[in-house]
Formats: structure tokens, sequence, C-alpha cells
């Protein structure tokens, strides 16, 4: 039997991130990876590090993203330190562009609903036409004005997939590959609880960060995570000269000068293939935004499976039944890695729980009086 500390379950951005802030702290911790077989979100994610307009109706969630996005210098300084891995983490600010008086009235009302949570202190900005292409001059004739904010970045999700798995084997931790995990068994004990994972491995501690796996293996040790695929779509550019000095949420160009392009949402269960329809409705979002962009020549496209809750909120809880068992689940693995590393890790270490972490609870979907905001 293979001892540990902590077992964390899932080898993507969820559970590297958590199992480095164990490995921070001198846990002896096992990272356990199903492999490149996997629906792997962390392989497939737009990279941003985004703030604005998320938590409208559910403040805990602005507060977890803000806090989150506030402690990402300080990963990105740690991992690079670790590692000599620069993730390349920029935090400009980003834009949401809009194309209607309508629709930037009603980013207007959701920003200011979520300003008014936090008593005015969640700064932002909606620009008109000249003020945005004052700031981002390629726009086209069709953007009309977007909402600012400052506290929102980009990241390379690649690079930081990699530095945290280096970091992770410089703070010790053991990491298994192509190790599916299907059978968690607890076994009662003074103070807690035994997990045996696959007959093997063996911790007074687990974490489940399997995302789409989340769901059986929770029922197994008392726990809720209701969590289902949903689709999104992403179009790669070839590198070209720098237009665009923001992220933004459907475009973005890479610190390799790439131009991203996505942000579809689709529930088509497991299916992880690309569509032309979606594409094509996705480059003509944007070549309407940017039209430099009508030249572009595609390298690439993906498919890829977010792991969403009901509510679309993140699930973080441990088993009431089972103490010292976890789940550690969401749909924004890059954004919230620094929750992940130096906030969840701390929890399950022993550390008093984040104040925010109450409202994330998975009983929460058995609750029929639960109503909630949708995170987007």
């Amino acid at each position: 039997m293979n001892i540990s500390d902590v077992i964390v379950i899932g080898g993507g951005l969820v559970g590297s991130a958590v199992a480095y802030g164990l490995g921070r702290q001198g846990a002896k911790v096992t990272l356990l990876d199903e492999g490149d077989q996997a629906f792997r979100a962390s392989r497939g994610n737009f990279g941003l590090v985004w703030v604005q307009g998320k938590g409208c109706g559910m403040t805990p969630y602005a507060r977890w993203t803000r806090s989150s996005a506030g402690l990402w210098p300080q990963l990105a300084q740690a991992l690079l330190d670790d590692t000599g891995v620069d993730v390349r983490l920029e935090q400009p600010g980003g834009f949401c562009f809009t194309f209607s008086d309508e629709e930037q009235e009603r980013r207007r009302q959701r920003m200011q609903a979520i300003q008014d949570e936090f008593d005015g202190d969640y700064p932002f900005e909606m620009l008109d036409r000249q003020e945005v292409m004052a700031r981002v001059p390629a726009i086209g004739p069709a953007v009309i004005g977007a909402s600012y904010t400052p506290m929102d970045g980009h990241t390379n999700p690649l690079k930081l997939l990699r530095a945290l798995h280096a970091a992770n084997l410089k703070r010790g931790v053991r990491y298994v590959s192509g190790q599916p995990v299907k059978n968690v068994v607890a076994q009662p004990r003074a103070g807690g609880s035994l997990f045996t994972i696959e007959g093997r491995w063996q911790a007074p501690r687990v974490v489940l960060a399997a995302g789409l796996g989340n769901r059986g293996l929770a029922e197994q040790i008392g726990l809720h995570a209701p969590v289902a695929p949903n689709r999104g779509q992403v179009l790669i550019g070839e590198r070209a000269a720098r237009f665009l000095a923001y992220p933004t949420l459907n475009v973005r160009q890479t610190d390799e000068g790439t131009i991203q392009l996505g942000d579809s949402m689709e529930e088509v269960g497991f299916d992880d293939n690309v569509t032309t329809s979606v594409l094509a409705d996705i480059a003509r979002r944007g070549v309407r935004t940017f039209p430099v962009l009508a030249g572009l020549r595609l390298v690439r496209a993906w498919g890829s499976l977010r792991v969403m809750s009901p509510d679309g909120f993140p699930i973080y809880d441990e088993s009431p039944r089972h103490p010292g068992a976890f789940v550690t689940t969401c749909h924004s693995g890059v954004t919230l890695a620094a929750a992940h590393a130096f906030r969840v890790a701390p929890w399950v270490g022993g550390a008093p729980q984040p104040q925010e972490i109450g409202a994330f609870r998975g009983a929460r979907f058995l609750n029929p009086n639960y109503r909630p905001s949708h995170a987007h």
C-alpha cells in the first residue's frame, strides 16, 4: 500500500494547483492522473484570468474570483521561482464589447449590480465607442461600446499546466500518470477516515479534482457533485502583428502572437468534437469585432468540455459523513488556480475554511428552495 498525507485525484489545472499548494506546506502528496485519454479541460481553455461580470446574484463567487485574481501574481512568481517557467501572466484589464445600446445597458446594469454588492469597491468603466477606440484602435464599426475593469488578465494555460507539474515534482509531490480512479473506499477511524483508492493508494485525506469524474466519485464518499459537460469550441489563428494588448471575452492575442477566438457554450453531452456552424459563428463575431482578422489564416480548432454544475458556480465541500474527503470542481480552472493553491490547499491541510466556501457546498442542489442566478 502506498501511504500519503493527502491523495489528489485529477492531474489537470484544478488538481495540480491544489497539490502544489499542499506540497508548499510540506505535506506528503500523491497526485493521481488519468492521463491524456481523459476529457482534459486544462488543455482546451481560453487562458483568461477573468473577474468582470462574474458573480452577479452570487456575491461569494464575485469575491472568490476577485480574490484569486489578486493572488495570481504571487502564483506566477512562485512557479517561476520553483521551475523557471514564465506562465506569461498579464493583468492589464479586460474588455467586453457591446454591439447595441440595449446590450450596453444590460452590461452596465450587471456591472453596477456587482459593484453595489461590494459597496462601490469594484472598479469598472462603461466606455462609448470613441473611448474604446482610444484604447483598442483595431475595433470594427459594429462595436458601439464596452465594459472595462482593471482586474482582468490572461496567461498561457499550457505553460501553466507544465509549470504546475514541474513545481509539484520539485515540491516532492508524487505524480502518477495513467491512473484512472473509479473506486474510493472510506474506512471510519478515530478522528476521521482512512481512504483507499483503487486498492493501492491510502491517505487520511483525499481531494476529488477529477473534473467530470467527480460526479460518480463523490457519491462513494458522501458528497454531492452533480457536474455535467458543457462544450466550448475555439479557433486558433496564425501569428499576427500585435493589435490587441488586452484580453477580451471572445478574442485574445497570446503572448506568442497567435489569435484565439471562442466563447461558445453547448449542451451536447460528452461530444468534444468541433462543428462548422459554431466555428463559423465564432469567426464571424471575431471579424465583426476586429476586421483585421478577416484575412487571418486558421491553423487549428478544438472542442473541449467544461465541468459545469447546475448553476455554473463551483462546488467545494468536505464530506460530513467522511471528514477528510473534499471535492473541488469548477469551470474556471485558470482564473481560480491561485485560490486553489493558496486558499483551498490550506483548508484541505487543516486550516479554517475560507469564508466564501460555505456558499459552494454541493448540498445546495438538494434544497428544493434554492434558486440561483446562473454564473453566466
